[in-house]
């Protein structure tokens, strides 16, 4: 079948979300066979696919869902570049597949992947699918479960790159917000030094210590500077004995003794996090989209 309507192109499009020349092509070489022209072009999208997925997303948005107010879930959804994260395919991608993650998310984020939906593809499938049409690596980064047994929840979302859930041992709506939003510009690391992993520890020691030799001081004058600078770490890190964003003459400690309440565990995600970026400025990135 030589004779490729308009109207197949269309169709192909509206199934694909590919170009259109790209779809007549793929038509003409199916003879006309839209099934075929299909599989022709999921199978094409997934080569261009495996070979985006190596490169550094760093960019993307975070999501919190939940179906029942007990059980929430943060989802970290990256991409390369700001400007697909803002694309509307990337942000129906990440809904879906949060959405989804409460049913199907048990932990493993392989078994994920292979989650079927409702309309037969894997998310894996889909994902395949986003990249193709964005032309960017798409990753799931992560999934932070949160099951919330006893006491009040708060969260906050800053835009959608930051989010934090904070637990409270009693209701109090607007301290919760408050200590979220703290939560969020001073990325405590556990509440208190208990919290605080012993690797952790070790790791910031080790750094201090190798600084304080270079002083050329004797060991046990290096053995209390290391000291002081540990102690100085957990009251930056630990939320208790952080100074409250809104309030620098008050701990966080304080703020919640005033309140008469207890915080029982929070969480914060950012997007990006711990993930090496790649150096470009924002002209740069402009004109690689341009390119594209």
């Amino acid at each position: 079948m030589s004779n490729i309507t308009a109207q197949m192109v269309k169709q192909l499009r509206d199934r694909t979300g590919a170009g259109m020349m790209e779809c007549k092509k793929a038509l003409t070489e199916a003879q006309g066979d839209m099934d075929k022209a299909v599989d022709a072009m999921r199978k094409a999208g997934q080569a261009k696919a495996d070979k985006k997925s190596s490169r550094v997303a760093a960019e993307g948005i975070i999501k919190l869902v939940t179906n029942d107010n007990k059980n929430f879930n943060l989802v970290e959804v990256n991409c390369e570049t700001d400007f697909v994260a803002k694309d509307n395919n990337f942000l129906d991608f990440a809904e879906e597949i949060s959405k989804s993650s409460l049913d199907s998310y048990n932990g493993n984020m392989k078994d994920f992947h292979q989650a079927e939906q409702a309309n037969g593809k894997t998310i894996e499938d889909i994902r395949l699918e986003v990249i193709s049409k964005l032309g960017e690596n798409v990753q799931i980064r992560r999934i932070k479960q949160v099951t919330v047994e006893t006491g009040f929840i708060g969260y906050y979302m800053h835009g959608n790159k930051i989010c934090v859930i904070a637990i409270l041992e009693k209701k109090n709506d607007s301290l919760v917000k408050d200590l979220c939003m703290h939560i969020a510009a001073m990325k405590p690391v556990a509440i208190d030094a208990e919290g605080i992993s012993k690797d952790n520890l070790e790791k910031e020691k080790e750094i201090f210590k190798a600084q304080a030799n270079e002083s050329g001081k004797p060991a046990d004058i290096i053995e209390k500077m290391v000291d002081g600078k540990i102690k100085k770490y957990i009251s930056e890190v630990t939320l208790l004995n952080q100074n409250f964003v809104k309030d620098n003459d008050i701990t966080i400690e304080n703020l919640l003794k005033k309140n008469k309440n207890k915080i029982l565990s929070f969480y914060r995600m950012e997007v990006g996090e711990g993930v090496e970026k790649k150096d470009e400025n924002f002209a740069d990135e402009v004109m690689a989209q341009i390119k594209k």
